[in-house]
C-alpha cells in the first residue's frame, strides 16, 4: 500500500466513525475538511472504499432517505450505497490513531492525523506534535544550511522564494510550540479527585487539549499557595 492509499483510507475510517456517509458525502468532506485531498478524484475514492469493504472494516448498505428510493425508478440507476464502519474498521482506526511512526509527522499525513486529533489520546498527539516540530526543526537547519552556501549565486527572485519557504517553516514550528504548549497546559490542569480519578478541565480534555477562545483557566483549589 502506497504512502497516499494509506492517508486516504485513514481519513476515511476516521469520518466514517462519526456517521456512515455516501460516497459523494465522503469525497465532499475530504474535499472540505482534509485539505491535502482537494485534487483527488472519485477514481481514487471508490477503489479505496472497495478495498476496505474487502478488509472487512467497512459494510455497504442501500440509502434510506426519500430521495435513495426515488433515485432507481426515476433515473434508472442504482440508489446510492451508505458506508458504514464496522466494529472491526473502529478497531484498525484506533489502531492507526495509536502509531507515532515517522510517517505521522511528513507533510500530507500530519495533516490528516490533526484532522482527527479531537478523536486522539493526549499522549499521542504529543508525540506526533512533538515529532513534526522535530523534523520541521530538522528542514530548517538544511534550508538555512543550504542558503548561506548558495547566497551568492542566486538572483533576488530565487534568493525572495527560499527565503518565503523559509519563513513558512518557522511559522509553522511557532505554532506548534503553541499547540504543545497547549497540551501541556491541559494535562497540567488534569489533577486527581477526591475519588483518586482523574478530574478533565472543562477547556482542555482528554479528547481536545485546545483551550476556547475567551477562556483562561483559574487557580487550582487544591493549591494551598493560590490567591
Amino acid at each position: 500500500m502506497s504512502r497516499r492509499s494509506g492517508i486516504l483510507e485513514f481519513a476515511v475510517l476516521g469520518l466514517l466513525r462519526e456517521s456512515p456517509m455516501h460516497g459523494y458525502e465522503l469525497r465532499k468532506r475530504l474535499n472540505t475538511s482534509l485539505g491535502v485531498f482537494r485534487a483527488f478524484s472519485y477514481g481514487t475514492l471508490y477503489p479505496c472504499l472497495k478495498t476496505l469493504v474487502a478488509n472487512g472494516w467497512l459494510i455497504e448498505e442501500p440509502g434510506n432517505t426519500p430521495e435513495d428510493a426515488l433515485a432507481a425508478p426515476l433515473s434508472g440507476r442504482r440508489a446510492k450505497i451508505v458506508y458504514r464502519l464496522t466494529a472491526e474498521g473502529k478497531e484498525h482506526f484506533e489502531d492507526l490513531l495509536s502509531q507515532t511512526g515517522p510517517d505521522a509527522y511528513e507533510d500530507e499525513h500530519f495533516a490528516a492525523r490533526f484532522a482527527f486529533f479531537g478523536q486522539t489520546s493526549r499522549d499521542v498527539r504529543m508525540r506526533v506534535l512533538e515529532g513534526r516540530r522535530s523534523r520541521l526543526e530538522e528542514r530548517l537547519e538544511k534550508m538555512r544550511a543550504s542558503l548561506a552556501r548558495t547566497r551568492e549565486r542566486l538572483d533576488d527572485y530565487t534568493l525572495e522564494l527560499q527565503r518565503h519557504g523559509m519563513e513558512s517553516v518557522e511559522r509553522e514550528v511557532r505554532w506548534l510550540n503553541e499547540l504543545i504548549e497547549s497540551e501541556r497546559a491541559g494535562r497540567d490542569q488534569q489533577r486527581p479527585g477526591p475519588d483518586g480519578s482523574a478530574q478533565q478541565n472543562s477547556t482542555s480534555g482528554e479528547s481536545g487539549g485546545l483551550p476556547r477562545p475567551g477562556d483562561t483557566p483559574g487557580p487550582d483549589p487544591s493549591d494551598d499557595t493560590a490567591t
